[in-house]
């Protein structure tokens, strides 16, 4: 029988670590193991004779840590700033010291009596403690029989802080009045003279800059699950002997009646057992029309009592509400997504090991042929800083500082840098209905007045009468009233009929607004040609109320969620992002039907669950399409998550922000189209960085191993692969939005 378990682990710096971790594990009799370098978690399936202990004790001994997760409410909130504060520090501290460093080792006028004995006293806190992650890293994978970027960063520091210390002390460079100037050449035997502590600072500087700026980047799978939680109620007032008593909600057992109040959320899962209400369902479904309840009616926890008392026995509670099941489906999406392969870590993968054996070749040739231990030592150290790869570690994070600022800006968060590649490759757009494509609000669309009426006249009693109910659809009706009278007659005698409508005095006359069965009861029918066109209405899943006074039907007012203004521009623009855009919606089929062909969709998905909607993205995965998924409820959060890449609405629930890669803070869909449009040119931007850091180490790299390259000059050339790659990805600071 297989087991599944979920472990943390802990100390991955790239995404080759999450690989060995990866392959280690599979190596065990009957695992399946997928290891997600973006959330830090192993998603591992194994059979009952391996257990927990077994596969913890081989992630620790791959050179990781691995322990079961603490449940999500049990986490401190403050955990992700904790975790960045030493990496900070390390990186403010590097900054202070190394720049006079690089300042004094790079310009001969600034070279004073015993100034190299000054870059030795600000350069050692440098390389060895701020640098220690990476040395303590490379130990550790070297007692693995492992190299990753670590292990280059950390031989390169060593090296020339080793050879800058024996200059220092053995080689002539510590001499009063010494002087460095630069040369392209290095000359023969005199590389012992020169120190090269401005190099070894440097690239412990720029590392720790790409690695705290990638570190506050990164995406958190547990946000999303905390955010979760934290939706349901903390407490609940418990009825027992009819008396109340508010407790914890951690005391509700399944069979308890409780009380919940207008304006409280509900505790959990349940059944009314008294009380009539219209439980506001946005915060789980993200529609936008109170659901009415009545005695036996179910209802579901953390959702919102909007109008009258209700008693509710709970069905459900803990682990088994639907609340919780939707966690799971955000924490099972997640942790399903492939780990995303940094470009960086696939090159290096194999330019790591080849620069080791270019560096130890070339002090063997030169060894070899005769030349002194310090010409063969010279172009070796050469070769190992050319290929220090800090213009790798500044590629993606600053494009992604730049890129991100300018997305804040247009409305747009991007979360990570392991979201821009899927932007690439996404070839299918599945869209919310409501609260994306349309306002998520419900406004008056239409009146419809019987021969002889006057529509203000309709519009100034309906609105005057609605204006007394607190209902969504009676606030869009008096909404649209006040804009158009400007002011609204008193009412006298209002009563509010439960599930029906609403009726009372306005202005001497009798009015009733609401189902037509209320005004039927009142002997008020709707003239034939209202009747049928109330039919087609209800039809085409839009909300028609019916309006009359004085013992006579004279209306019908139409009430809908309305399509945003810039959806079908939006829609028009993915397409020609080259994306297939499909409506999925709980909704009616003919509501959906009605809003897809308004913004120019043709496919669409109705009527699904929140379940339905992570097997609608599935299904179109198996296909071989590779979705982006854009939504704002709390339903739509574990479809973000499944999906290769996932948007939210800024205007939606947080967990929908959580679990997603992209946020669109300006609630409008143009917004999708610029967070696709910019997160492609950031991994183009990217991609450029990365082609020429290494463009400038592998160019150099013969010329060091040929001892034609200064180790300064190799610092220089790092330097400056490192400034074109922060002025490269200033240019994204031009980028516009499409709806400019």
């Amino acid at each position: 029988m297989s087991t599944s378990v979920e472990l943390s682990i802990g100390g991955m710096t790239c995404a080759s670590c999450a690989a060995r971790i990866e392959k280690k594990l599979n190596k065990l009799d009957g695992v399946v193991a997928t290891v997600n370098y973006a959330t830090e978690k192993a998603k591992v399936t194994y059979d009952d004779k391996v257990g927990t202990d077994q596969l913890i004790a081989t992630v620790e001994a791959t050179g990781y840590t691995a322990e079961l997760p603490k449940p999500p409410e049990a986490e401190p909130v403050a955990e992700e700033v904790d975790e960045l504060r030493p990496l900070r520090d390390r990186l403010i501290a590097s900054i202070v010291l190394t720049v006079p460093v690089i300042a004094l080792g790079m310009i001969p006028a600034l070279q004073f009596t015993f100034w190299q004995w000054l870059s030795l006293t600000l350069a050692a806190p440098v390389v060895t403690w701020a640098a220690w992650p990476f040395h303590k890293a490379t130990l550790t994978n070297l007692r693995h029989g492992a190299a990753t970027m670590d292990t280059l960063i950390s031989l390169g520091v060593v090296a020339a802080t080793a050879w800058s210390v024996y200059a220092l002390f053995w080689g002539g460079a510590g001499e009063p009045g010494m002087k460095m100037p630069f040369t392209l050449i290095p000359s023969r035997g005199t590389g012992e003279a020169e120190i090269y502590l401005e190099v070894a600072a440097g690239v412990t500087m720029f590392i720790l800059l790409g690695r705290y700026l990638e570190a506050r980047a990164k995406r958190r799978s547990g946000t999303a699950l905390r955010t979760l939680l934290d939706l349901g109620a903390k407490d609940v007032a418990l009825l027992r002997n009819g008396d109340e008593k508010r407790v914890s909600i951690s005391s509700l057992v399944v069979g308890d009646e409780f009380v919940v109040r207008p304006g409280e959320k509900i505790a959990t899962d349940g059944i009314v057992v008294s009380g009539n209400s219209a439980v506001d369902l946005s915060m789980l479904t993200g529609e936008s029309v109170p659901v009415e309840v009545g005695v036996d009616d179910a209802v579901v926890g953390a959702t919102v009592n909007a109008g009258g008392r209700l008693v509710v026995r709970a069905t459900r509670v803990g682990a088994d509400t639907q609340l919780a099941q939707l966690a799971r489906l955000v924490e099972d999406a997640q942790n399903g997504k492939a780990a995303v392969q940094r470009l960086a870590d696939r090159i290096s993968a194999v330019f790591v090991p080849i620069v080791i054996t270019i560096a130890v070749a070339t002090l063997g040739f030169w060894l070899g042929s005769g030349a002194s231990p310090q010409v063969a030592l010279t172009a070796a150290v050469a070769a190992l800083i050319i290929a220090c790869p800090c213009a790798l570690g500044l590629a993606t994070p600053t494009a992604l500082l730049v890129g991100t600022g300018r997305g804040a800006q247009l409305g747009v968060l991007i979360k990570g840098p392991e979201v821009l590649e899927s932007t690439r490759r996404v070839d299918t757009v599945v869209l919310d209905k409501t609260g994306t494509v349309t306002s998520g609000r419900m406004s008056l669309v239409e009146v419809l007045v019987a021969p002889g009426e006057s529509r203000a006249e309709v519009l100034r009693l309906a609105g005057a009468l609605e204006h007394a109910s607190e209902h969504p659809i009676a606030r869009a009706v008096a909404s649209a009233a006040l804009s158009e009278a400007g002011t609204l007659p008193d009412v006298e005698g209002f009563q509010n009929v439960e599930g029906l409508g609403v009726q009372g005095v306005v202005d001497g006359h009798a009015v009733i607004v609401g189902r037509v069965r209320l005004l039927e009861e009142w002997s008020q029918r709707l003239p034939a040609e209202l009747a049928a066109a109330h039919a087609e209405i209800e039809a085409s899943g839009r909300t028609a109320i019916a309006v009359g006074w004085d013992g006579q039907a004279r209306a019908v007012l139409v009430v809908s969620d309305t399509v945003k203004p810039t959806s079908a521009r939006a829609v028009a623009e993915l397409r020609k992002l080259g994306l297939r855009p499909i409506l999925l919606t709980g909704d009616n089929e003919a509501l959906a039907r009605a809003v897809a062909a308004q913004v120019g969709i043709d496919e669409v998905v109705a009527g699904v669950l929140p379940a339905d909607k992570v097997d609608v993205i599935k299904r179109l995965q198996t296909e071989g399409r590779v979705v982006a998924m854009v939504g704002d409820g709390v339903n739509d959060a574990a479809a973000l998550a499944q999906a290769d890449l996932g948007l939210s609405m800024g205007t939606g629930t947080d967990v929908a922000i959580e679990a997603s890669d992209l946020t669109l803070v300006r609630g409008d869909l143009m917004a999708a189209v610029d967070a696709i449009r910019l997160s492609r040119h950031t991994l183009r931007i990217i991609k450029g960085n990365l082609f020429w850091a290494f463009a400038y180490n592998v160019a150099a790299l013969p010329l060091a191993a040929a001892g034609l390259l200064n180790p300064l000059l190799a610092g220089a050339a790092m330097a400056f692969s490192s400034v074109f790659v922060v002025t490269n990805s200033l240019r994204l600071r031009r980028f516009r939005s499409s709806a400019s």
